[in-house]
């Protein structure tokens, strides 16, 4: 306790009000992907083709960028920081019939 208000006097004495009432704040972490390497990466997720999953991103990232990022950083920075969603389709059914489909895609959609 003693020694924080001798560090705030020293502090007022030095800087004044105005460097007691200074806030400082971390830098924070470095992003690992930024700049042109994340609009590459955002143009290829915006692609026909795109991506089937995180780690296919991983390996694109590798060979095309050098950047080795964990798995878990690779779905933030996309879900999160690009706001995107892998182009997979949704599985169907090979005992779905066409004719009841085109059906429904006529009377209901």
């Amino acid at each position: 306790m003693e020694a924080t208000i001798t560090r705030w006097v020293r502090k007022y004495k030095d800087q004044g009000r105005r460097g007691l009432l200074e806030v400082k704040h971390a830098p924070g972490k470095v992003p690992l992907i930024s700049g042109s390497d994340l609009k590459r990466l955002k143009q290829q997720l915006q692609e026909s083709s795109g991506f089937q999953s995180y780690g296919e991103i991983q390996q694109w990232l590798k060979s095309e960028l050098g950047v080795s990022l964990a798995y878990k950083t690779v779905y933030e920075v996309v879900r999160n920081r690009l706001g995107a969603k892998l182009k997979v389709p949704r599985p169907q059914s090979t005992k779905q019939h066409s004719e009841s489909l085109s059906d429904f895609k006529k009377n209901f959609l």
